[in-house]
C-alpha cells in the first residue's frame, strides 16, 4: 500500500498496518497540549476519569498564552489550577510568564514537535505543526485528557486532498496569501476531517516559518491536519532547534488521494479574507479604501521573526494613520528579543505602533485589543467570525503582514505596492 503523509504519520505510532481513508487507527502520541482555556477542562476529565498520573511528564505541554498576564480573577484562578496540575505531575513543560509564548510558535522554536510526531492539543490550530511533517490535530479537552493519562489516542485515517502550488510568487504575496486562496476555492468545510497535503515547486521553495503558517490554517478549511513533506529546509530548522535527530518525510509515489488541486500562483496578487468567514476571499484590490480602525500584526499565524520583519519593511520611514491602533505582537519571548535587537521595534515605535508582549489576547477577542461595536480590523491573526475580536457589530479582515501593516498606514485596506 502507497501511504499519503497522514498514513505514514500515523503509521509510526501504530503497532498496527493503517488502513485506508476512514479505517481507525490506535496510536501513541508524541506530545499532548494544552493552554489555559483548555487545560482547566481537560484537568477536569483527567481526574474524573480517575487518573493518578499522566504518562509522561516529558511529554504534556500546558502553556499559559490565551490571557497571560492574567487579565482578570477568573483567568487567575484558571491559571493557578493548571499550575498546581504541573507541580503534582512534575510537568517539564509548564510555561507561564516571562518563558511563555504563543503555544504553537513556541513549541517549534523549543524543538519540542518535529517531523513524524504524533501531537494532540486541546487547540484548534495544533495543526501548525503539520508545517514540520508532524500529525498534528485538535481534539476535545475530554479526548486531551484521555491523551494525558494513556499517552494513546484513536484517529479515523483521513482522506487527503492534495494541494499542488506551481509558478513564482509575485512581490508581497507569500504563504498568508497562499492559504487564504485555497480556503476561497474550497470554502471552510471543503476539507471537512481531511488532510490537506501540501506540494509542489512554491512550497519546496517556501521557508519553514512560511508552511507552519499555511498549515495552521489547515482547520479554517475543516481539515484534520495540514501536512507538508520533511525536506531539507525542515530538517535544517529542527536543528537549529535543537531536534537534530529529525529525518525526512515524503508521501509515497502513486498514493491515493481523493483529490488534488493544483494551482499556478505567478498571477496572484495579495489576498483578504472579509467578514464573517475565513473563506470570503478577494484579492486585496478588490477591498481597497475600506477603511480600518484597529490593525494587528501577531498570533499563532504571523507572529514569527519572518513576519515582524516583513511588517517593519512596509512601516520603515512610515507613521500609523491618525486615529488607528497598529498593535505588533512577536509570539515568543525569543521573536520579541530578535526583533528588539534587529532594531525592528524602533521602526515600530517610531511609526507609531503598540508593541505588546508575545500573547494569544486579541486574536479571541480575549484582551490587548478588543474591538468596539461598528469598528473593524484588519489583522495577521486567523478566524474572522462574527464578534471573534470583540463587538458582534464589529468586523475583522484577515490579510498577510505586508498588507496589515500598508493599511496601517493610509488607514484603508491597502496593498503595498500601492505605497
Amino acid at each position: 500500500m502507497r501511504y499519503t503523509l497522514a498514513q505514514k504519520i500515523l503509521q509510526r505510532g501504530s503497532r498496527e498496518p493503517i488502513g485506508e481513508a476512514g479505517s481507525i487507527a490506535r496510536c501513541a502520541v508524541s506530545l499532548v497540549l494544552a493552554n489555559d482555556i483548555t487545560a482547566p477542562l481537560a484537568i477536569k476529565s483527567f481526574r474524573g476519569m480517575g487518573a493518578r498520573k499522566v504518562f509522561d511528564k516529558d511529554r504534556v505541554a500546558l502553556v499559559m498564552d490565551h490571557f497571560t498576564p492574567q487579565k482578570d480573577i477568573a483567568s487567575a484562578e484558571q491559571v493557578k489550577g493548571v499550575r498546581q496540575f504541573a507541580r503534582e505531575m512534575g510537568i517539564t513543560h509548564y510555561y507561564e510568564g516571562g518563558d511563555c509564548g504563543v503555544e504553537h510558535a513556541l513549541l517549534p522554536e523549543l524543538g519540542l514537535v518535529g517531523p513524524g510526531d504524533i501531537v494532540v492539543g486541546a487547540d484548534s490550530h495544533t495543526c501548525t505543526y503539520g508545517g514540520l511533517g508532524a500529525f498534528a490535530t485538535g481534539m476535545g479537552s475530554t479526548d486531551i485528557a484521555a491523551a494525558m493519562a494513556l499517552g494513546e489516542n484513536w484517529f479515523k485515517v483521513p482522506p487527503t486532498i492534495r494541494v499542488e502550488f506551481s509558478g513564482k510568487l509575485p512581490k508581497n504575496v507569500g504563504a498568508k496569501d497562499l492559504i487564504l486562496f485555497l480556503i476561497g476555492q474550497i470554502g471552510v468545510a471543503g476539507a471537512l476531517y481531511k488532510a490537506l497535503e501540501f506540494g509542489g515547486q512554491v512550497i519546496a521553495d517556501l521557508d519553514v516559518e512560511g508552511r507552519l503558517t499555511m498549515a495552521n490554517m489547515a482547520i479554517e478549511a475543516g481539515g484534520k491536519a495540514g501536512l507538508f513533506p520533511a525536506d531539507d529546509k525542515t530538517l535544517a530548522y529542527c536543528m537549529e532547534h535543537g531536534r537534530g535527530a529529525a529525518e525526512s518525510i515524503f508521501p509515497d509515489p502513486g498514493a491515493e488521494y481523493e483529490r488534488v488541486l493544483k494551482y499556478d500562483v505567478s498571477a496572484m496578487a495579495p489576498q483578504v479574507a472579509c467578514p464573517h468567514l475565513p473563506e470570503n476571499v478577494k484579492p486585496v484590490g478588490e477591498v481597497k479604501n475600506v477603511s480600518v480602525d484597529q490593525v494587528v500584526i501577531g498570533s499563532c499565524t504571523n507572529g514569527r521573526i519572518s513576519d515582524m520583519r516583513e511588517a517593519a519593511a512596509v512601516l520603515k520611514g512610515r507613521k500609523v494613520a491618525k486615529g488607528v491602533r497598529c498593535i505588533i505582537i512577536p509570539a515568543t519571548p525569543a521573536i520579541w528579543r530578535q526583533s528588539m535587537d534587529e532594531g525592528l521595534f524602533q521602526v515600530f515605535m517610531d511609526a507609531g505602533a503598540i508593541v505588546s508582549p508575545p500573547t494569544c489576547g486579541p486574536c479571541l477577542g480575549g484582551h490587548m485589543g478588543i474591538l468596539a461595536g461598528g469598528e473593524r480590523a484588519i489583522a495577521t491573526t486567523n478566524r474572522n467570525f462574527k464578534g471573534r475580536m470583540g463587538s458582534l457589530e464589529s468586523e475583522v479582515y484577515l490579510a498577510n503582514p505586508s498588507v496589515a501593516a500598508a493599511s496601517a498606514v493610509t488607514g484603508v485596506i491597502t496593498n503595498p505596492s500601492d505605497l
